[in-house]
């Protein structure tokens, strides 16, 4: 077992406050991506407007945090979508955990 604490982020306000569910969890793991996540929701294509919703969250901090703009964040994440898209670097693997 490594000796490193698991470096986790608070919750929402919003979701402190009112409830929700958790729906994804990621962590960077030697470099590379380690996920925990559910369904969630009926139909897969809701996960596209969450994956859109999540990179203009992701813009914007880097608008505030870099010297860029969320547009060319925005830009840049939408770049590297398409062409992770089309030609996959890592696929990774799916295994239930429970």
């Amino acid at each position: 077992m490594a000796d490193e604490a698991v470096n986790e982020l608070p919750v929402p306000p919003d979701a402190q406050e009112a409830g929700g569910h958790e729906v994804l969890r990621a962590f960077v793991v030697d470099g590379g991506l380690s996920v925990s996540l559910q369904r969630a929701f009926d139909e897969p294509q809701t996960w596209g407007v969450l994956l859109v919703d999540l990179a203009r969250h992701v813009a914007r901090i880097y608008a505030e945090e870099a010297e860029m703009t969320q547009e060319q964040a925005l830009s840049e994440i939408r770049r590297m979508f398409d062409a992770e898209w089309d030609r996959s670097t890592d696929p990774g693997a799916t295994d239930a955990i429970n």
